[in-house]
């Protein structure tokens, strides 16, 4: 299926990561880990913006009165609509930086950390709500990454990259319980990073040195396949009118020869019906 991906943005990322699709602009977001870049693109217009951040940041979404939440080196924060920054959670640890982040149903910020050297248990995963108080889900993650909710919100989709698998867990009130792998990645076909859920249930899912997207049904069977002619996609997410191409970030870092696109922003155009995103709520 690789002739049916086109390049939405041209960009030589670092580390593209996070797509996310802004309902209130039209609007995509994302950023460059490692270039801490925030990156936003207009499909209509093919307008962009690109905002620097102090540190590396991992994710960055929409909030519900305007503005960004970020996923930092160290911590959440927030930027207003007139671009005031002010921390939500400050916890800086040497040698570890925030990842992938997602808002749930609820308007709650799910963050996710790692350790730059990818250590094993020197990532976490934490809830913030809106009012900043926060709930340590996890504190034994290697590489945190993809999190996504199925269209009721009882069900809960993530990553631990090193792994290889796609877990999932039952909701039980605002935090997940009986966690089990939904989808294994076999040896060889690279690892789980980012994710999204579409409108039918199904699980989407970038597999960082394997040059695919995979679309899972909600019991784990694969169903589809996305052929990609970069080697590291990080991310997906669907956005456009209707909510029906799908996004895809790619990275360059650590490659020694990355392909030209490598770096750029993907889209697969009418892959299929996506969700509606819940801004952070604070």
């Amino acid at each position: 299926m690789r002739r049916h991906v086109d390049v939405a943005v041209r960009e030589f990322a670092s580390l593209g990561e996070g797509p996310t699709w802004d309902p209130a602009t039209d609007r995509l977001i994302w950023v460059d880990i490692l270039g801490s870049r925030v990156h936003t693109y207009h499909p209509a217009s093919g307008a962009r913006t690109v905002m620097a951040t102090e540190q590396h940041v991992g994710a960055a979404k929409p909030r519900a009165g305007g503005g960004l939440v970020v996923n930092l080196r160290d911590g959440v924060a927030r930027y207003d609509a007139d671009g005031a920054f002010s921390w939500l959670l400050r916890d800086p640890v040497p040698g570890r930086r925030g990842n992938d982040a997602a808002v749930a149903p609820d308007g709650a910020l799910w963050a996710g950390t790692m350790r730059y050297d990818e250590e094993p248990g020197g990532g976490t995963l934490t809830r913030l709500a809106p009012d900043g108080t926060h709930t340590e889900v996890s504190d034994a993650v290697a590489v945190s990454n993809g999190t996504g909710w199925s269209p009721d919100g009882t069900r809960m989709y993530y990553v631990d990259s090193p792994t290889r698998r796609v877990d999932v867990c039952r909701m039980d009130g605002r935090l997940p319980v009986d966690r089990s792998p939904l989808a294994v990645i076999e040896e060889g076909a690279g690892y789980p990073d980012g994710l999204t859920v579409d409108a039918d249930g199904c699980v989407w899912v970038a597999l960082w040195d394997g040059a695919q997207v995979r679309r899972y049904t909600p019991d784990g069977t694969l169903d589809r396949v996305v052929e990609l002619p970069v080697r590291r996609p990080t991310a997906c997410a669907f956005g456009g009118p209707g909510l029906r191409d799908l996004y895809i970030t790619t990275a360059r870092t650590g490659l020694r020869q990355p392909h030209p696109l490598a770096g750029s922003v993907l889209v697969l155009p009418d892959a299929g019906q996506g969700l509606p995103g819940t801004p952070f709520a604070g």
